[in-house]
């Protein structure tokens, strides 16, 4: 066998030696899967900053450490919110030891009528840990905004008795005040549960 052709081989077995390292060795951690809306890295829902019902202002950074749960709605929705705070509050329960590490927040967007006694006093009826924050009308509207967080009045029958429509869903922080997660209205429980799962594992 001539010279050139030895090299040629010897180059070949050299690059599938290679190949077969590279194949046995470690893979490339996998990307988590989640039921809800992966929205990591987002440019949005990076700050909020209200009074809660004793009148102390609240940051994200408050919160990091915990997996947190941010709602934005109204104590008189008839369905959306209390739905969506009792399957959190169900959720928190059913992970055990865990479910300390879980922060439900819930941000009113009818401050007219949802005054701090009566926010405290709705979400202690879904778990006694879970807070309330609630701005003026400005403070408010900016929280919307930063969390693309759609919301309006409905008229009613009288002018007490108006309905909101706003942004059905919840966005979840990891343990380092990273947004990670939009999960939609409807959902269910389990799903959450999973997720959040999986977000305590990662730490």
């Amino acid at each position: 066998m001539d010279r050139p052709r030895r090299r040629l081989i010897s180059a070949l077995a050299a690059l599938g030696a290679v190949a077969i390292v590279a194949a046995c060795g470690p893979s490339a951690p996998q990307k988590p899967k989640f039921n809800g809306i992966d929205i990591s890295g987002a440019e949005y829902a990076r700050a909020l900053d209200l009074p809660d019902t004793d009148g102390r202002m609240r940051h994200l950074s408050d919160f990091k450490g915990k997996v947190l749960v941010v709602f934005f709605g109204y104590t008189q929705c008839p369905d959306v919110c209390p739905t969506t705070m009792l399957e959190l509050a169900q959720v928190k329960q059913s992970l055990g030891a865990d479910g300390a590490k879980v922060q439900g927040v819930f941000v009113t967007i009818d401050p007219a009528r949802d005054t701090p006694q009566v926010l405290k006093a709705y979400v202690g009826n879904f778990s006694p840990d879970f807070i309330a924050l609630r701005g003026d009308d400005a403070q408010t509207a900016a929280a919307a905004k930063a969390f693309k967080v759609y919301y309006a009045k409905v008229p009613g029958a009288s002018a007490e008795t108006y309905t909101m429509d706003h942004t059905a869903g919840s966005y979840v922080f990891d343990e380092e005040g990273r947004v990670r997660l939009f999960t939609r209205y409807g959902s269910g429980a389990d799903a959450l549960k999973q997720d959040l799962q999986q977000l305590l594992k990662a730490g």
